[in-house]
C-alpha cells in the first residue's frame, strides 16, 4: 500500500485529524450544454416525484467518489478544474483566492455537493454547511422561521437541537421583524445575513463560505468575520474561506491555495500566498473593461463593463480626473427598476467607496428595457496612487441577479493637485480629499 492510500485509509479511520482529503480532482463542461444543477430546491422538488431515489441521495455518506471516462481534450471542453489535491485538517480555516474564472466557485461546488466531479475524489468527514449564494438552500416559497428549520434537518438535525439554537440564529441575523415573511420577498442582504447566520450556528463540522458576504453591510460583515474565527478558534470546526478580500484571507485563515485556469499553482500559509497573488497582479496590463460571458442568461445580467476618465476608455487614470463606469446589461423580460452598484477595494483587500442607485432612490433607472447601458458618474474621486478594483452587482427592483468580483481593474498615477508641484504621498492613505482652508486674524483664543 502507498504512502498516500495508507494515509487515506487512517485518515478515513479517524486515526489522523485530517478532516478533507481532496485528491486529483476535475471537473469538465460541455460547452453550450447546462449541467443540471443539484441544488437544495431542486433536490426537494424532485423527491416528489421520486422519493426513493432521491432520499438514499440526500442521505449519502460524507464519503464519494466519481471516476468516470476521462472526456477528450477538444475545444467543446471546459476544464473548470484540472488535477486539484489539497488536505485540511480539523480546525483549520483554508483561504481559496485566485482570479475570476479560476475555478473556486466549482470546487466548492463539489465540496459541497451541488455539482459532481468529473474525475478525482473527495474524502469528508463530518457534517457540512455551505453558503455559497445568496440564499443558498433556502425555499423562496416557505419564510425565514421555516427556512431554519428545514436547513436544520437537511444537516441531519434534531427539532429539539434547532431549538436551543434558533434565539441565536435570530438574533445574530438581525431579521426578527421578518420572520414569518416568505424569503422570496426578503433582499439579498436579508437573505445573507439569514443564511450566513444559519450556517454558521447550526453546528457543521465544515463551513464553507464563498464571496456572498460582500453583499452584507460592513457591520454584518464585521460580525461575519468574529462568528468565523469563533467557529475556527473556539470550537475547533474548519472553514473553507473564498474571498477576493486579501485583508481577510490574510487575518482569518491559516493556510491558503491559489486557483488558476482551474489549476492549483500555489499552496502554503495565508500570507505568503496571498503576498505572491498581488505581488503578480501589480504586473496585470491593465485595459479598463471586462466581458461577462458566463453570466446567466436566464435572468437579468450584465454583459460588459468599463471604465472612462476624459471620455476615453482606460485601466489607468491620473489623479483628480472624473471617472465612469458604463454597465452594459441584457434580459430574458423588459427590467422595471434596474439596480446597480458597486465598491471599490483597494489591493490590500479594503473596501474604499461603496454606492448603488438602490440607497439613492434614483428614479431615472426606471424602464430598462431588454438591453441598455447604466452610466454611473463619479465625478472626481480622490483616491491616492495605485491599484483598485470594482466589484460590480446588479439586478432588477429588490433581487440582485448578477454579482461580479474584482470586475474592473484600474490604477490611480500620481500626481501634482492643484499645481503646487506635490503629489499626496500614498502611504498615508487611501483618498486625499480637496479642502477648503482659511484663516481668521486678530481672534480671541478661548480659555
Amino acid at each position: 500500500m502507498s504512502h498516500d492510500a495508507a494515509g487515506r485509509c487512517l485518515n478515513m479511520m479517524g486515526i489522523t485529524d485530517t478532516i478533507i482529503d481532496v485528491e486529483n480532482l476535475s471537473k469538465a463542461y460541455l460547452l453550450g450544454q447546462e449541467e443540471k444543477q443539484d441544488t437544495l430546491v431542486a433536490s426537494m422538488a424532485a423527491m416528489v416525484q421520486a422519493p426513493v431515489h432521491n432520499l438514499r441521495r440526500l442521505m449519502r455518506l460524507n464519503t464519494f467518489k466519481l471516476a468516470k471516462a476521462d472526456p477528450v481534450d477538444t475545444a467543446d471542453i471546459l476544464w473548470a478544474l484540472k488535477n486539484i489535491s489539497f488536505q485540511v485538517k480539523r480546525g483549520e480555516c483554508l483561504g481559496i483566492i485566485g482570479p475570476n474564472g479560476a475555478g473556486k466557485s466549482t470546487l466548492l461546488k463539489i465540496l459541497s455537493r451541488v455539482t459532481e466531479p468529473t474525475q478525482g475524489r473527495v474524502y469528508m468527514k463530518g457534517r457540512i454547511s455551505a453558503l455559497l449564494e445568496v440564499g443558498t438552500g433556502f425555499h423562496p416559497e416557505l419564510t425565514g422561521r421555516e427556512n431554519i428549520y428545514l436547513n436544520g434537518t437537511i444537516l441531519g438535525m434534531k427539532k429539539a437541537e434547532i431549538d436551543r439554537k434558533f434565539d441565536a440564529i435570530v438574533d445574530f441575523s438581525g431579521v426578527a421583524k421578518f420572520l414569518d415573511t416568505p424569503v422570496k420577498r426578503y433582499s439579498s442582504g436579508m437573505r445573507v445575513r439569514l443564511a450566513f447566520s444559519v450556517a454558521a450556528h447550526l453546528e457543521p463540522e465544515i463551513l464553507i463560505v464563498d464571496e456572498v458576504l460582500a453583499v452584507g453591510d460592513a457591520e454584518f460583515q464585521r460580525k461575519c468575520m468574529g462568528k468565523m474565527q469563533d467557529v475556527t478558534k473556539g470550537a475547533g470546526r474548519t472553514v473553507l474561506f473564498v474571498s477576493h478580500n486579501m485583508a481577510a484571507v490574510r487575518s482569518l485563515c491559516d493556510n491558503a491555495i491559489l486557483l488558476e485556469s482551474g489549476r492549483n499553482v500555489l499552496s502554503g500559509t495565508a500570507a505568503d500566498v496571498v503576498d505572491s497573488y498581488m505581488r503578480a497582479a501589480s504586473t496585470e496590463i491593465l485595459t479598463g473593461q471586462a466581458r461577462f460571458p458566463e453570466a446567466d442568461k436566464s435572468s437579468p445580467h450584465m454583459t460588459k463593463a468599463e471604465i472612462r476618465a476624459g471620455g476615453n476608455i482606460t485601466g489607468r487614470i491620473r489623479m483628480g480626473e472624473s471617472i465612469q463606469l458604463r454597465i452594459y446589461y441584457a434580459s430574458p423580460s423588459p427590467l422595471r427598476e434596474p439596480k446597480i452598484g458597486f465598491r471599490i477595494i483597494a489591493q490590500t483587500g479594503e473596501s474604499i467607496i461603496h454606492s448603488s442607485n438602490r440607497y439613492q432612490g434614483t428614479s431615472n433607472l426606471s424602464g430598462g428595457g431588454e438591453s441598455g447601458c447604466l452610466q454611473c458618474n463619479l465625478g472626481m474621486v480622490p483616491l491616492m496612487e495605485g491599484r483598485y478594483t470594482i466589484s460590480l452587482w446588479f439586478g432588477n427592483e429588490s433581487a440582485d441577479t448578477h454579482t461580479v468580483h474584482d470586475a474592473l481593474k484600474f490604477e490611480i498615477e500620481a500626481r501634482s493637485i492643484s499645481g503646487t508641484g506635490v503629489a499626496p504621498n500614498p502611504r498615508t492613505g487611501f483618498l486625499w480629499w480637496p479642502v477648503e482652508y482659511s484663516v481668521e486674524t486678530n481672534t480671541i483664543n478661548p480659555a
